[in-house]
């Protein structure tokens, strides 16, 4: 039985969607939205369809940005010769809270998982090979501390290491399964500086 009118049900359907969002929390935001003045409900969906328009794929990075080059990448300030490689977006920034990472960063856009059909040529690895005809010196490989991720700084490592670079993998601070975007920046930091190399 419908509790609700068809707008209604769609507001809820389209925000249950949404990963981590259960029935009971889409039927809170629904009602919340629709309880708020017309204005800042509309400021809400128009929000999302100028970041749905605008935000891209940095032509450096891949970090998502809404120019050309991400701030960091385009930032003369920082050290361009050592580049982070982190699986997404979120990764990058709960680094950057740190306040103490002063390189650039490769966004792969996911990790090698055999088991989901994921392969090398799946996430951004021929655009971080790409990069490294510059001048380089370090890959910091901070994919998460996951069999995939795992797999993935292996893989990683093994590309790079015939090209003289310097290979190094984030210290064991961060927990076995843990997602970067939930650790917080102490921990992080102590990942950072504890890094060996592979």
């Amino acid at each position: 039985m419908e509790y609700y009118s068809r707008q209604i049900n769609q507001l809820i359907d389209e925000f249950s969607a949404l990963p981590g969002i259960g029935s009971k929390t889409a039927q809170r935001l629904a009602f919340y939205i629709l309880g708020q003045p017309k204005e800042k409900a509309l400021a809400l969906a128009d929000a999302i369809k100028e970041a749905r328009e605008h935000v891209r794929y940095c032509k450096t990075c891949f970090a998502l940005t809404d120019a050309e080059q991400c701030p960091i990448c385009a930032s003369s300030e920082r050290d361009h010769s050592t580049i982070m490689v982190v699986e997404n977006t979120r990764d990058m920034a709960a680094y950057e809270k740190t306040g103490r990472y002063n390189g650039v960063y490769h966004v792969l856009h996911g990790a090698i998982s055999p088991m989901l059909g994921i392969g090398p040529a799946d996430i951004k690895l021929k655009e971080l090979i790409k990069r490294l005809e510059g001048d380089v010196h370090e890959v910091i490989i901070s994919t998460n501390a996951s069999l995939e991720g795992e797999t993935t700084a292996m893989y990683i490592s093994k590309l790079i290491k015939p090209a003289g670079i310097r290979v190094t993998r984030i210290a064991s601070g961060v927990p076995v399964g843990g997602d970067l975007e939930y650790i917080d920046e102490v921990t992080l930091l102590r990942a950072l500086e504890g890094r060996v190399e592979l």
